[in-house]
């Protein structure tokens, strides 16, 4: 069996291994999140914005943007104005249903806890103040709370930390 010093570093080198993966995808997932967040909050504003002229001005907003343009008829105005609200209103609600369904923010919120959660392990057992077997356990728990991020290979260099040994 494997001295206790060998056994923590191989887990101190899991840990560093499954922060990477963790941090790896919090740098890939957080702008797709933000810019999906973002262009729903613009279609919706959008969509206030096309229907705000009619429902404010009325008759009066729709005969002079009619006048403006030269167009024939004011209904042209509502049903440029209707049309476009209903585009930015369904492109919204599609988007907004798009981050719900794949959990988005969840997965975030999840994966910094997972990541803040095995720091701090790492540090107690860096500094000895968790035994490897307990060390073991609480590395299981926080990993089993983020199955939806892939393993990456361990950053190259990272500073005091080995791969474990290959198995003979």
């Amino acid at each position: 069996m494997a001295d206790d010093s060998e056994l923590r570093r191989n887990l101190l080198w899991r840990i560093e291994t499954r922060r990477a993966a963790v941090q790896a995808f919090l740098r890939a997932n957080r702008p797709r999140t933000r810019r999906r967040a973002n262009v729903c909050v613009v279609l919706s504003s959008l969509a206030a914005l096309f229907t705000a002229g009619p429902a404010v001005g009325g008759e009066t907003f729709a005969g002079g943007v009619q006048k403006s343009l030269g167009l024939s008829s004011d209904s042209y105005v509502w049903r440029v104005l209707c049309l476009l609200a209903l585009l930015v209103s369904i492109g919204s609600a599609i988007l907004t249903n798009l981050g719900k369904s794949q959990d988005d923010v969840a997965r975030l919120s999840s994966a910094e806890a997972a990541n803040a959660e095995l720091e701090g392990l790492g540090s107690l057992l860096q500094f000895g103040q968790l035994g490897v077997e307990d060390g073991a356990k609480l590395y299981q728990q926080y990993s089993v709370k983020i199955p939806f991020v892939d393993d990456v290979p361990a950053p190259a260099g990272a500073p005091g930390f080995a791969p474990p040994p290959p198995r003979s």
